[in-house]
């Protein structure tokens, strides 16, 4: 499997070791991983805020460099679902937007929906809180939301629920948003965290050591407040957990 890794912006700048874990975990289950050192940012701050001029070409250099590989991979639900579900509105007659949409894959249903992992090597012995990421969720349908009356499933959580040691705790809103939706957080200060705090108490009540997601925006919502609480939880994103690397110092 030709994979091209895409690294959002955040995680390249501030948390490199999830890009680091993403590309093991890739290639432990035999993928060939390639990493366009030309690649920006997939346009969702911008098209988010509404500046959808400013969005139109960095979508397009995201074709340029990803359009030549079999998979596209990224450890982000939100930067994933932006590839998939909006490109067509910012670029409505490049023909390579549905070919890359539909090659486009967050980790997670890459290892589930195309490797066919059923269980993930490994151990990981704490007890684990599942942030379930607002796009993951909804709009990549990683699992099923609330919402929607329809038999329960969450790729992110089977997968962990494999590893060795590990206990997913249960949470009283399990698919409740952190609050942290990009300029949200800056544009809405006090409401984001407002929010983060009430995922990081289900969290804390229900005895998780580390939260996890799929999506380390939100884990960076997440683990800022947490450290300002001083609340003895850590955050990690999956593929980390997935690579076997250690719980970091809060």
């Amino acid at each position: 499997m030709n994979v091209g890794l895409f690294i959002p912006c955040y995680i390249d700048q501030f948390f490199p070791r999830v890009g680091m874990a993403t590309v093991e975990v890739l290639e432990r289950y035999g993928a060939t991983v390639d990493y366009p050192a030309n690649q920006t940012c997939c346009g969702q701050p911008m098209a988010n805020t509404g500046c959808t001029d400013d969005a139109r070409p960095v979508a397009q250099r995201f074709l340029d460099l990803f359009s030549k590989y079999e998979y596209v991979v990224a450890p982000s639900g939100s930067c994933v679902a932006m590839v998939r579900h909006h490109y067509h509105d910012l670029l409505p007659n490049d023909p390579r937007v549905e070919r890359v949409a539909e090659r486009t894959f967050e980790l997670c249903e890459f290892l589930t929906d195309v490797v066919g992992v059923e269980r993930v090597e490994g151990e990981f012995p704490h007890r684990v809180g599942l942030h379930n990421a607002c796009h993951g969720l909804r709009e990549l349908r990683l699992g099923k939301p609330s919402e929607v009356m329809s038999t329960p499933f969450n790729k992110v959580a089977r997968l962990l629920a494999g590893m060795q040691g590990i206990r997913l705790v249960d949470l009283e809103r399990p698919d409740e948003c952190c609050g942290f939706g990009g300029t949200f957080a800056v544009a809405e200060e006090a409401v984001s965290c407002r929010m983060g705090l009430d995922r990081l108490a289900d969290h804390h009540s229900a005895g998780a050591e580390v939260i996890a997601a799929a999506d380390m925006s939100c884990l960076m919502h997440l683990g800022g407040l947490a450290r300002r609480q001083r609340m003895p939880m850590s955050t990690m994103h999956v593929a980390e957990i997935f690579a076997g690397y250690p719980i970091p110092e809060r």
